[in-house]
């Protein structure tokens, strides 16, 4: 299947994640995947831009977003709470081709993160007692860092995560030439509006993050 939407994946080395201006560097030359609201018919007015970028390094993968944003917030304090019922998220969707079980990480503009590994999308989509997300579906703190920084007079946030390779992968790490799917999305909130904007790289054809054929294809170069 070809898929619509495409990333390549680019090398990285000795980046050191906290150095925002490292960062902006490493990724200087990097592709870029931008938001869209493809399930409507036209954006919402007050849809905001997100670019994302990806490369790696022998352990993880790394994912640079840069969100624009007129409300900075999300209140929530509690590791793997669901945090994108409250305020603004940066979601990530990551699955290799050759397996069934793929990642979910959220991270807040407070860097407040939700890590979820799910075994399949079917196991995800069949019913549950209220929806709860088993235990064993949760990841421990500590398995993704991250770093967020927000400038509310630009009016947008910047996320980086480094995401091992050993949360994700069930068989090996990926070399060169390897293919994941792939979906970055947002909850962008604004107080004392109801909904948040919905966005994703992917064009899904329902508002349903979990939609995976619409997902991209990152390219691991």
């Amino acid at each position: 299947m070809k898929r619509s939407v495409s990333l390549d994946v680019i090398s990285l080395a000795g980046i050191d994640l906290d150095d925002w201006n490292q960062i902006k560097s490493g990724f200087r030359n990097a592709r870029v995947v931008e938001s869209q609201q493809a399930w409507q018919a036209a954006r919402d007015p007050e849809f905001r831009p997100m670019h994302v970028k990806a490369g790696w390094t022998r352990e993880a993968l790394i994912v640079y977003a840069v969100l624009e944003d007129a409300d900075i917030f999300n209140p929530e304090t509690q590791f793997n709470a669901m945090s994108f019922k409250s305020g603004d998220v940066f979601e990530m969707f990551l699955r290799p081709f050759e397996q069934e079980a793929y990642l979910e990480v959220h991270v807040s503009p407070e860097n407040q993160k939700l890590q979820l590994r799910f075994p399949s999308a079917q196991a995800f989509a069949a019913p549950r007692p209220d929806s709860v997300i088993p235990p064993e579906w949760y990841i421990g703190e500590g398995a993704v860092e991250s770093y967020v920084r927000v400038d509310k007079a630009a009016e947008r946030w910047e996320v980086v995560a480094r995401i091992p390779f050993s949360l994700v992968e069930e068989a090996s790490r990926p070399v060169s030439g390897s293919r994941w799917l792939f979906s970055f999305s947002r909850y962008d909130y604004t107080r004392g509006r109801k909904a948040p904007v919905y966005s994703s790289t992917s064009p899904h054809t329902r508002l349903s993050f979990h939609q995976q054929e619409a997902w991209g294809e990152l390219t691991f170069l």
